[in-house]
């Protein structure tokens, strides 16, 4: 895990890009064939022994082959390389293939804390608080803020089995989706929620009230995502949650213009997450709900979408130096449970040929106060949390 010394540090490293939306005026019939057409799976690579002997210059020499794979197929797997069972080699790898590193899209929430700072590094969901935890698909982002791409690696693989890493193409699910759904949602969009406190319904209107509008005021802007507080959204008395703006369920691909699956439904649906491995604290639970109406997403409808986007799950046992690199805008990813100790991590990229999408901001130091704040608390759950829960 040691850092290369002689390397730059990249912590000054580029703001998360903004999401690239283009969903308006979509034939939702139209986008499934155009989506049919297009989707594939994730394509392996396998190191020969003289890829290896080659090490970085097997990636310089193949940058624009890499490249064109990772816009057509939308995920890669690179298997058997030793160059990446370090951090050094980890980096060497993805400058070879000139891909520039940026912020998690929610840096600012402490989901992850970094494995490497100067390197560009996150840690996976790895904590053992949250090892019984099913992680659905999703891809990295928000209403607000999306990373291009992502190469994820696999340091150590879980050291009493499972913690498969998931990967499905957002092309083959939109494909897959019974289109009365989509239609529907695309017609009345979603929100999620990301977070929830649970206020005493006895505490008098304007003590809730005042607990909203504080949070509001001091806690929201800190995660840097479009939020509204709402209380009572998902019909519990006195519970707070934090949503986000209406987006639509569906999107076109920024390079290629080919419709996607585009959310975070599968993850966040409760009726999703109470029916599976779950060790997350009430505080961190998810919501997704129709948008004009803010009713929550049915039994029915999740169940659809489970369907569809599980049919196109693709399971890899990762092993140490194994990286998975990821379109972000095409594949969604997710997480198996694991048992014992496994140690996986990630950096996330930003558009490198188009400043106007990259932005021009770079990491805004005041984002490290809640990152850290959140993880210290997680770093604090007992292993065995989840079990707790049940």
């Amino acid at each position: 895990m040691a850092t290369d010394m002689d390397k730059p540090d990249l912590s000054g490293m580029w703001e998360c890009p903004l999401t690239k939306w283009d969903s308006n005026g979509m034939n939702i019939v139209e986008a499934q064939k155009e989506a049919a057409k297009q989707a594939s799976g994730t394509l392996e690579i396998r190191a020969s022994a003289e890829d290896n002997a080659l090490g970085a210059e097997y990636f310089r020499n193949n940058k624009d082959m890499i490249r064109k794979e990772l816009l057509k197929s939308g995920s890669i797997w690179f298997r058997g390389f030793d160059l990446m069972k370090s951090v050094s080699g980890y980096r060497q790898m993805h400058e070879a293939i000139e891909l520039q590193p940026c912020l998690d899209p929610l840096h600012s929430s402490g989901l992850r804390k970094f494995s490497s700072e100067r390197d560009a590094l996150y840690e996976e969901v790895n904590k053992p608080s949250l090892r019984g935890h099913y992680i659905g698909l999703h891809s990295e982002s928000t209403t607000k803020r999306t990373a291009a791409y992502a190469a994820f690696v696999c340091f150590q693989k879980a050291t009493e089995g499972g913690g498969r890493f998931l990967v499905a193409d957002g092309a083959a699910i939109l494909a897959e989706m019974d289109t009365a759904l989509v239609q529907k949602l695309y017609d009345r969009q979603i929100r999620i929620s990301v977070s929830n406190i649970d206020i005493p319904p006895s505490f008098p209107q304007f003590i809730q009230d005042g607990v909203k509008n504080l949070v509001d005021a001091a806690v929201a802007p800190k995660f840097d995502m479009d939020l509204e507080m709402m209380i009572g959204a998902d019909g519990k008395e006195g519970r707070l949650q934090a949503v986000e703006i209406a987006e639509s369920p569906i999107n076109r691909h920024p390079v290629t213009g080919i419709p996607v699956w585009f959310n975070n439904a599968h993850n966040h649906a409760r009726k999703l997450r109470d029916r599976r491995p779950c060790g997350v604290p009430e505080v961190g639970m998810t919501e997704v709900f129709y948008a004009d109406t803010m009713e929550t997403l049915t039994l029915e409808d999740c169940n659809e979408i489970k369907r569809a986007s599980e049919k196109h799950i693709t399971a890899l046992a990762m092993e140490p130096g194994d990286v998975l690199l990821v379109d972000n805008y095409r594949a969604l990813h997710g997480r198996d449970v694991f048992q014992g100790d496994r140690y996986h991590a990630v950096s996330w990229f930003t558009w490198d040929d188009n400043e106007e999408w990259r932005g021009e901001e770079r990491r805004p130091v005041q984002k490290n106060g809640m990152n850290k704040v959140i993880n210290g608390m997680m770093d604090w759950l007992p292993k065995d949390f989840e079990s707790d829960q049940s």
